[in-house]
């Protein structure tokens, strides 16, 4: 496999794990206030070629975080106990929106490596033809 051809499947496959975690993270953002519901974590897996640099990016299993959920006072709320706490969610949102934010640029830039490398290989191409 030419080098182009590495960069375009590593920056694919990078793009494909962001919009993974991306995912995952509108979903906790979305159920931040959802009773009961545990953060979803994903984890990424890098492969290297025989030479040593990256053939791709994979994700990992889905897992959910088990920190501890929050206690919420509510007395009134239907899932409240004898003393009106329940199970909160255990989401951040100022963590959801960071760990977006942070996937949002590696897509980015994963997309603009993308869109270099295939405008070299075009350029070459016009090259070699002439």
């Amino acid at each position: 496999m030419n080098e182009f051809a590495k960069t375009l499947s590593v920056s694919t496959s990078g793009m494909q794990a962001q919009s993974t975690r991306l995912r995952h993270l509108s979903e906790n953002i979305s159920n931040a206030d959802t009773p009961g519901y545990r953060r979803k974590t994903i984890p990424f897996r890098t492969e290297f070629d025989a030479g040593g640099g990256v053939a791709k990016v994979e994700v990992g299993r889905m897992s959910l975080d088990q920190s501890e959920l929050e206690q919420v006072y509510d007395p009134s709320h239907p899932l409240a106990d004898d003393a009106g706490f329940f199970n909160g969610s255990n989401v951040d949102l100022l963590i959801e929106l960071a760990d977006a934010r942070e996937a949002q640029r590696s897509y980015e830039a994963n997309l603009k490596m993308f869109e270099q490398a295939r405008q070299m290989s075009s350029s070459l191409m016009q090259l070699l033809r002439r």
